[in-house]
């Protein structure tokens, strides 16, 4: 990296956590992107909140870095990357690598008309989305996703949960909840069908 370095961008040794998780570069065709120069650029957006079309000169082409975002929230790179460092932290901390228990809420905020799927929370008389956010013991990510606000929490659930609920969760026994969870059909679609015993709620 030959430019000053911004707040937002990696560490050597942050780097090196995340590197084994990158594609190798290929040895024919155009010259490979600096990834961890793209992984620079996907940071300072997320943190600074500009378009990916002002992200600064000094990164990849916006489209290059755009790209990549794609392509691995596609393949699973992104999820398999957030698995492994949640793993460490939690053991670091001297806790299992998979929790017994987790929470699950929501969130509505106001967007713009632009940008995807919007709705109007009545409850939170919020129009714009909701973001509904899955989390271990130790409030580290196992499960997002993003709907208009007018999805109820527990419809938002059925797909929050089953994206995680057979994969990687072993020891997983409860998840804590408030009252606008607790419908009939979350319990037949997801809880119902688990193979483990034990409390969910």
């Amino acid at each position: 990296m030959k430019r000053k370095p911004y707040d937002t961008d990696l560490t050597d040794d942050q780097f090196a956590l995340v590197a084994p998780f990158l594609p190798e570069p290929k040895r024919t065709g155009r010259p490979p992107a600096d990834l961890r120069e793209v992984l620079n650029g996907i940071f300072y957006l997320v943190r600074s909140g500009c378009q990916w079309r002002l992200l600064p000169h000094d990164f990849p082409p916006w489209s290059t870095v755009h790209t990549w975002y794609r392509r691995w929230r596609t393949d699973g790179t992104r999820g398999r990357i957030n698995e492994a460092l949640r793993r460490q932290v939690r053991s670091a901390a001297g806790r299992d690598p998979d929790p017994r228990s987790s929470a699950a809420d929501s969130q509505s905020v106001k967007t713009t008309p632009r940008g995807g799927e919007r709705g109007f929370d009545n409850g939170k008389k919020v129009s714009g989305r909701k973001r509904h956010v899955w989390v271990d013991s130790l409030g580290l990510l196992l499960a997002v996703l993003v709907t208009g606000a007018d999805v109820h929490d527990s419809r938002a659930a059925c797909e929050l949960f089953h994206r995680r609920l057979w994969e990687g969760l072993p020891r997983l026994e409860v998840v804590y909840t408030d009252t606008h969870y607790a419908a009939g059909y979350l319990d037949e679609e997801v809880f119902s069908t688990t193979p483990r015993s034990g409390a969910w709620w």
